[in-house]
């Protein structure tokens, strides 16, 4: 009868925990897609670049809504169960609150192998995949993106102005500045001109015109009367190089432990590895909160479980048992606020290090320590 009992209760935990998960995280992603939308209007992508990027961004923000969504479903259900008087089911079935607590605490073992999978696996392959996707996408929207007597540089190290942009899509008095390095340049000017696409890339095709070559030491001109520009040597503007965030776990685990073991610069504060590897310059703080994000915050809905399953333990003060649902709710929002500060404190010291590391621990420690108090250190009588 008892697992009939915890299977109806845990199953609706997860409904409701699916549709409110789904729902938030749609919300955010729409949100969050209107942001991304200068992928189209300013870096010159296609809206099937587009889409595609930002659809890679929905495991990220369903990883981060999970811990809160968890805590919002447990205190639903509960609170759900303690208006229709549902929870004496349990207390008559000689189901202890200690008992359901417990219950509770063992269910929520679910979702952080949930967050772990997501946060150590999923989100970054997500992430790195989008970076790839963008880094080798063509620059497929350029063309609409030209506009009369203004000065486009959708694209690194390339500038382009147009006098006039006529309908049948030839362009009049062309300006084309490119920066080969920090030395050489070239500009271009051409009468007209006319983009078209060849072997699925897009070139510039110019008339009567004359590309002058500039550097250090001497600047030289070729006048030419058709020739072609090609658009695809050039990468975009949007950002191409790993984040943090994109970054596989393994490697990030493996430069932490450098830290652990002292192969870093303390005056840099730079972790010191070899040329080949892709935290080689990282700072020592940035890697150390991103596997605080991936490996330690999960483990915040032990003691977030807890603190929602509390609402069964009603007050013996009329005071506190009057505003008994709102102090749970602030308590359990105050400890996920909590997480996300410990990010502050985090390889300020030693000490501070390993103490936000053993939060989540610490804290489920003193919650059972006040339930011994509460009870006068006898959990049987809960």
């Amino acid at each position: 009868m008892d697992k009939l009992i915890f299977r109806k209760f845990s199953l609706d935990i997860i409904n409701f925990f699916i549709i409110s998960s789904f729902s938030i995280t749609f919300i955010i992603w729409i949100i969050q897609a209107v942001n991304f939308l200068d992928l189209v209007s300013d870096d010159g992508h296609s809206l099937n670049v587009y889409f595609y990027y930002v659809s890679l961004n929905l495991p990220k923000i369903f990883s981060k809504t999970i811990i809160f969504v968890f805590f919002i479903s447990i205190f639903y259900v509960i609170n759900k169960y303690s208006n229709a008087n549902e929870l004496i089911v349990f207390w008559n079935n000689g189901i202890k609150k200690i008992h359901f607590i417990n219950f509770i605490f063992k269910f929520s073992v679910l979702f952080i192998i949930l967050q772990l999978f997501l946060n150590l696996l999923v989100v970054p392959k997500s992430q790195n995949l989008a970076r790839l996707y963008i880094k080798e996408s063509n620059i497929d929207f350029l063309p609409k993106l030209i506009s009369e007597k203004k000065f486009i540089n959708v694209v690194k190290d390339l500038t382009i102005f147009v006098e006039e942009y006529k309908k049948d899509g030839v362009l009049k008095k062309i300006y084309i500045n490119e920066k080969i390095n920090q030395n050489k340049s070239k500009i271009i000017v051409a009468e007209k001109g006319k983009i078209i696409k060849k072997n699925n890339q897009f070139v510039l095709r110019l008339f009567n015109g004359g590309i002058t070559n500039l550097n250090n030491n001497n600047n030289f001109t070729l006048n030419f009367s058709e020739t072609d520009y090609d658009l695809s040597n050039f990468s975009t503007k949007t950002v191409t190089h790993p984040k943090m965030q994109e970054i596989n776990s393994e490697f990030i685990i493996k430069c932490f432990s450098k830290f652990l073991f002292k192969e870093f610069d303390n005056k840099k504060n730079l972790i010191k590895v070899s040329n080949d590897e892709i935290c080689k310059d990282r700072k020592i703080k940035s890697i150390g909160e991103e596997l605080y994000k991936r490996l330690i915050l999960p483990f915040y809905t032990l003691i977030i479980s807890l603190i929602a399953a509390s609402l069964v333990i009603e007050p013996k003060s009329k005071y506190f048992s009057k505003y008994h649902k709102v102090n749970i709710f602030l308590i359990g929002s105050l400890v996920i606020i909590l997480s996300q500060l410990n990010l502050k404190f985090l390889l300020n010291s030693m000490n501070t290090m390993y103490l936000t590391l053993l939060s989540p621990l610490l804290l489920v420690i003193i919650y059972y320590f006040l339930l011994l108090i509460i009870t006068k250190f006898k959990l049987n009588f809960l």
